[in-house]
């Protein structure tokens, strides 16, 4: 009789309960071995993409091989058609007109910045005490910044000269290449230097300093002999000049390639998970889609890492100026309530990476609403921080919509949020797109180490942000 009742139980358990497990449990070995080639592919992306600006240019090549073609070149759209839109190199967007082609817009929109460190517009100068050549930097974004000392880092970037012509800069990530380094303080001297210092404040903003030379050139008549020589490198394989410097984007990201994690190798460590896998996982599911019904955009936005400012991030109007392209196109006399109806009646996804539980730290989180690595990709109902303060919340109509839409087509995916509510928290552009009066939510893995210089990520919740992301757009 009690065995009974255990069964009964069990029974009713299994009805009602919220039942997940994780996806290299549930998914056939054959689909597993596809996430696994995706893995790879998307690991040599990021070996590629380690800027906003090398982001863009890869997506342009992936594109134009399946048939995408600069908005510009059409002289009409109709179903079917793919176009892209570029933002002054550092953004872009990629679209397919869809059947209903002006009834509503089905987005996914990504940023592909990442949290790094800048050059400062004058930063080479000499440390004739240390007779060393330095440059001076600016972080960008929300970085740890004693993560980044006494590692190897590589420069990337472009420089345009006093006579305008454009210098791609690219130095530490080939096997031969030179790498740069931002000293640490050795642990014999740093008790009473660093010693009282907080954890953040380990390393100051104005400590991030590249080591960069210690040749002085063979001239008596130079003073600053170091850097002059660093000077001279530039000027014969680059040639540029100091003052170059003003009018350069260079940016100082790890010298590093993505690698494997754990001995199954079941996830993948590198910089930039954050945004650049959402960014990838969107870029393949929107190149991989034909005659959607409603005309579906992948965008790709930089400045989301500090606040989506400027004319290339979220809060500037390249979503408008996008979407208003494609109307005059298939409808140059169409009527203003025409287009903002149909940014009211349309869906978005804000791809953006979530936090997957820190095992070592599980007490930042709430255990019942934190997202786990390799049970598929974290919807996030809302973001923003304490009392919902800079958040955009999904609908719950919204949320039953994806529901059943990733039901139907088998998408393992989970509900989380960030942390414990007054633990912090954390914005996405999803409140910038919310304000056109269109449903939003926020979709995508789960990282572990987010903003540090090595992420973590499992190879299934890659998978299922790719799955996530390619099902609504063709939906």
């Amino acid at each position: 009789m009690p065995k009974k009742k255990e069964e009964k139980k069990k029974s009713i358990e299994e009805k009602l309960a919220m039942q997940k497990e994780s996806m290299w449990l549930s998914l056939k070995k054959s689909e597993i071995k596809k996430a696994m080639k995706f893995a790879e592919d998307y690991k040599k992306f990021l070996s590629e993409a380690k800027t906003e600006r090398e982001t863009v240019d890869y997506i342009i090549r992936e594109a134009e091989k399946k048939g995408f073609k600069n908005i510009e070149k059409f002289k009409k759209l109709i179903p079917g058609d793919k176009f892209y839109v570029v933002n002054r190199g550092k953004s872009i967007a990629l679209g397919i007109v869809g059947k209903k082609s002006l009834d509503r817009f089905h987005l996914v929109v990504s940023h592909i910045d990442a949290p790094r460190i800048d050059l400062k517009p004058n930063p080479l100068y000499e440390d004739g005490d240390a007779a060393l050549a330095l440059f001076k930097t600016h972080y960008y974004g929300g970085i740890k910044k004693y993560q980044w000392v006494s590692r190897p880092l590589a420069l990337h970037g472009i420089v345009y000269t006093k006579d305008g012509k454009k210098i791609d800069i690219r130095i530490g990530e080939d096997p031969d290449d030179p790498v740069f380094v931002i000293p640490d303080l050795l642990p014999h001297l740093a008790r009473k230097v660093q010693g009282d210092r907080k954890l953040f404040e380990g390393i100051k903003g104005e400590e991030l300093q590249l080591v960069i030379g210690n040749m002085p050139i063979e001239d008596e008549d130079v003073k600053q002999k170091i850097k002059t020589m660093i000077l001279k490198i530039l000027n014969d394989k680059y040639g540029i000049t100091e003052e170059d410097f003003n009018s350069a984007d260079i940016e100082i990201v790890p010298a590093a390639q993505p690698r494997d994690v754990g001995f199954d190798r079941s996830m993948v460590g590198a910089y930039g998970h954050d945004d650049r896998i959402c960014a990838y996982t969107s870029l393949r599911a929107i190149l991989e889609i034909e005659n959607p019904t409603y005309t579906s955009i992948a965008f790709f936005y930089d400045k989301e890492e500090i606040g989506s400012d400027g004319n290339v991030g979220a809060q500037s109007n390249f979503l408008e100026y996008v979407l208003a392209k494609v109307f005059s196109i298939i409808k140059p006399n169409y009527k203003h309530i025409e287009f903002l109806e149909a940014l009211y009646r349309s869906k978005t996804i804000s791809a953006d990476v979530s936090a997957a539980i820190n095992p070592i730290f599980k007490g930042v989180h709430d255990m019942k609403n934190a997202a786990k690595a390799g049970y598929g990709v974290v919807i996030s109902k809302y973001t923003g921080h304490g009392g919902k303060y800079g958040a955009s919340e999904a609908t719950a109509e919204f949320m039953a919509e994806l529901r059943a839409l990733f039901a139907k087509h088998g998408v393992q995916y989970q509900v989380a949020e960030l942390g414990k509510v007054d633990e912090g928290g954390g914005g996405t552009i999803a409140k910038f797109f919310s304000r056109y009066g269109m449903d939003v939510v926020d979709i995508g893995p789960g990282l572990i180490g987010m903003h540090s210089p090595f992420e973590v990520v499992s190879k299934m919740d890659l998978w299922s942000a790719y799955k996530a992301y390619k099902v609504f757009l063709n939906q």
